[in-house]
């Protein structure tokens, strides 16, 4: 059973997350206001973000704009994507969040990467130390393989801790996540919000048209989209797109929400008029068949075990 997750005041999660990646970087004050809002209008209760956002700016613009509406959302953040796992780190991430966002508690904190050199025991017993201070309600990890996150579940029991929520990236074209790590999400009751379902823009054909975006001013998107077949994927999803009647971006997040394990992607932009068809999704219906047909924009990974029989 996946774990629920609910606000402070009992409101369950959003289908969707909204990620605040943006704020304080390509989209300023007024903009991220404005998509702020529009998420909260859409329905959505569950903000992601991180300490090594913008230099702290997306947690302190978020800290501000959640005031008035706190016990009704969902604040997550991350720790520990520079400087190791280690129970100070840990700590001194988790405070300095909470001070820019001026909160009490926070509803998840996520250990941003695995970290192969710190004892994953000393990483959870502080885990353990800050929800039995009240520092924290939920525990995530973001960027770990299965396997990791299999060890992670098992030394936080240790400890009487469950892990809520994982965070891979997900998408039309990367698609790893459905080999092991959806299914083994599903098996431990965590709830995965994959980040990225747009590919960095790919999947809304801003590109194909001469548009700018992470893919052509961010070196570590332009090497994680840079194959041919993910950009002949993209064109095509835009041809269906035109054929639906939708935007591409709609697709693309509807698509990666109806995958059976009932992930919540976390959606994001740097201006409202970006984000508004993302938030669509949240009232898209996706039809089997063109859940399959998106699917087959690419091939399907090799299951676990690399026999191909059993695709």
């Amino acid at each position: 059973m996946i774990h629920s997750l609910t606000s402070l005041d009992g409101t369950p999660a959003s289908r969707l997350a909204f990620g605040t990646m943006q704020f304080g970087g390509r989209a300023d004050r007024a903009a991220s206001q404005t998509m702020f809002d529009a998420a909260l209008d859409a329905g959505i209760t569950h903000f992601d973000t991180a300490h090594v956002y913008t230099d702290g700016a997306s947690e302190s613009y978020l800290g501000e704009m959640i005031k008035p509406h706190r016990e009704r959302l969902i604040i997550a953040t991350k720790a520990a994507y520079t400087g190791g796992a280690t129970p100070d780190n840990i700590l001194s991430s988790a405070e300095t969040s909470r001070k820019r966002m001026d909160l009490d508690v926070l509803d998840v904190l996520y250990l941003h990467r695995f970290d192969p050199e710190t004892d994953m025991h000393l990483s959870f017993e502080t885990f353990a130390q800050l929800k039995a201070d009240g520092v924290i309600r939920h525990i995530g990890i973001s960027n770990f393989a299965a396997w990791q996150a299999a060890k992670a579940a098992s030394i936080a029991a240790k400890f009487d801790l469950t892990i809520t929520l994982i965070q891979p990236m997900y998408n039309v074209v990367k698609r790893q996540a459905e080999v092991e790590i959806l299914p083994m999400a599903q098996e431990f009751g965590m709830l995965c919000a994959p980040y990225s379902p747009l590919g960095g823009g790919l999947l809304t054909g801003k590109y194909a048209s001469g548009g700018t975006g992470r893919l052509s001013e961010d070196d570590r998107y332009a090497a994680r989209y840079r194959f041919d077949y993910m950009h002949s994927a993209a064109e095509k999803l835009s041809q269906i797109a035109a054929r639906e009647g939708v935007h591409p971006a709609t697709l693309a997040v509807a698509w990666a929400a109806a995958h059976t394990t009932a992930p919540t992607p976390i959606i994001s932009a740097r201006s409202s008029e970006q984000l508004e068809p993302s938030l669509a999704a949240l009232s898209y219906t996706m039809t089997p068949e063109l859940y399959t047909e998106m699917a087959e924009l690419v091939p399907a990974p090799p299951p676990a075990t690399d026999r191909a029989e059993e695709t």
